[in-house]
């Protein structure tokens, strides 16, 4: 029988044991390899001394021990005190035996990997943007018809009766936009920064869910009323909050299910570069939903392009989030088991100078 030592040395991946003090106890031939150093000089050391992670990962990290439950991070910088960071596909997990030991795993993104994809992947992208193209372009004329009608009708509603229609008005109105921007092909236009309260654009999301794709879910809400104001672009970011929430909808039974937005303000919480700056990230927002949770198969890679847990899913939402979170300077993460999956967007507040010209 293969011993769990032999099994451990073979994993051709870096690969640490984590102790409840966040030292390294273990680490694989491959974790060597990584950090530069021999496990001799590494066990027993902080393992934040020794891994340099792109992302505040430090707070989720403790998160996933005392909850007992997962965590992947995908697209982060890791690189160490001795080598220059590569992007890499971050995997934590409690050990079964001893739950407060953690296994990290650091999952290089190589260049040379990405470019082996197969011609018929290529292929497959390729023309599932020529069909989003095509379809944005074919969609605008009939959707400009819609909302004119929706504005014509509510000329004759009394006030207690608009919501409906406005709410046709402005979906119509942004998903437009969004046809523009699939025309041009993935590139999302730069996010235009300001001053947001962020409980304004969940509200948004939260009656816009309700109204249609949501309708079958219960949704509640759990906010920190003193959060300050968030720098982001509010139209991008109803954009993420919207397929999150439209994600945990689908993945529900069909009878419904509980959807809980969750804000706080977390003081600490940094986004911490392989270059040793850092920018702050306080607002927190969870999406978590009691559904199945996402798939063994695919909890690694949910946000890559063209991977989905649905048979029917285009596998673009997820990839499309993690794109938008990253061009506000975010985070983003993910936990799932059977019952809970919380989705985490980290966001930065309104600057102190540009706070300050908004007050004054």
């Amino acid at each position: 029988m293969i011993s769990d030592a032999n099994i451990w040395a073979s994993l051709p991946i870096p690969a640490f044991l984590i102790n409840v003090e966040d030292r390294i106890i273990d680490v694989n031939s491959a974790g060597e390899g990584f950090l530069n150093l021999s496990a001799k000089a590494v066990l027993g050391t902080p393992v934040w001394d020794q891994v340099a992670i792109d992302a505040p990962i430090e707070d989720a990290f403790a998160r996933a021990r005392k909850n007992g439950t997962p965590l992947f991070v995908n697209d982060i910088d890791v690189g160490s005190v001795s080598r220059a960071p590569l992007q890499c596909a971050l995997q934590i997990a409690p050990l079964i035996a001893e739950p407060t030991t953690m296994i990290m795993m650091i999952s290089p993104r190589e260049l040379a990997g990405r470019m082996t994809q197969s011609h018929s992947v290529k292929s497959a992208a390729q023309s599932a943007i020529g069909m989003a193209e095509m379809l944005a372009h074919e969609i605008k004329n009939p959707l400009a018809g819609i909302t004119g009608a929706a504005q014509l009708l509510s000329m004759n509603l009394p006030p207690e009766e608009l919501e409906l229609t406005d709410l046709i008005v402005a979906e119509g109105r942004r998903i437009v936009k969004l046809l523009e921007q699939v025309e041009q092909f993935g590139n999302l236009s730069s996010p235009e920064f300001r001053a947001v309260n962020i409980h304004d654009v969940l509200d948004r999301a939260r009656r816009s869910a309700l109204l249609g794709f949501g309708a079958h879910m219960r949704i509640i809400e759990d906010y920190d009323p003193s959060l300050p104001m968030a720098y982001c672009d509010p139209d991008q970011l109803l954009q993420v909050i919207l397929n999150l929430l439209k994600n945990a909808s689908e993945v529900a039974d069909p009878t419904g299910g509980t959807i809980r937005i969750h804000s706080y303000f977390e003081h600490s919480f940094r986004l911490r570069r392989a270059d040793g700056s850092g920018q702050s990230l306080p607002l927190q927002v969870e999406i978590i939903d009691d559904g199945p949770g996402l798939p063994a198969d695919i909890r690694a890679d949910v946000f890559d392009p063209f991977v989905s847990g649905r048979e029917n899913g285009t596998g673009l939402g997820l990839a499309l989030v993690s794109k938008i979170i990253s061009e506000h300077g975010g985070w983003i993460s993910v936990t799932s088991v059977p019952g809970r999956t919380v989705f985490r967007l980290s966001l930065p507040r309104v600057p102190r100078n540009l706070d300050n010209e908004e007050t004054s």
